[in-house]
């Protein structure tokens, strides 16, 4: 593998993180479900979700929560390519959230809900790249 390729698979499993990030915090996280393998896990402490029948469940779930209000901030992005079909990632998140009125420009702002991290791991499928496992530790609730 050379380096551009190497580049691209950065970017691509880049992009993923990035997407799910807008998909949630925009109200279609119901999209997040086909970012992940047909036997992928999300998990966070107290909540696993394996294989595409419960991530669209789950995922469909937090897009009608109509009253959350969130911003998933995430920075400091290290992607591993371990090789031309996998990757492994970790990225810091910063999670603000707020339930309120459904329909709302603004919530107040307050600290974050959690601090933490995704750890993730990336598969290149015939669809392109996609999550295989997903996991929230959190460092600071």
């Amino acid at each position: 593998m050379d380096d551009t390729q190497q580049l691209l698979i950065e970017r691509a499993c880049a992009r993923l993180v990035t997407e799910y990030c807008h998909f949630v915090d925009h109200g279609e996280a119901a999209k997040i479900a086909g970012q992940f393998t047909e036997d992928g896990v999300w998990t966070a402490p107290g909540n696993t979700m394996t294989g595409r029948a419960e991530l669209e469940r789950g995922f469909a779930a937090r897009q009608r929560n109509t009253r959350r209000m969130s911003r998933h901030t995430c920075m400091n992005l290290l992607v591993d390519v371990i090789d031309e079909n996998t990757a492994k990632g970790v990225v810091y998140l910063v999670l603000f959230r707020h339930d309120g009125e459904e329909v709302r420009a603004t919530s107040p702002v307050g600290p974050p809900a959690l601090i933490g991290e995704y750890r993730d791991e990336f598969v290149r499928t015939d669809d392109g790249w996609r999550f295989k496992r997903r996991e929230l530790a959190a460092s600071f609730v």
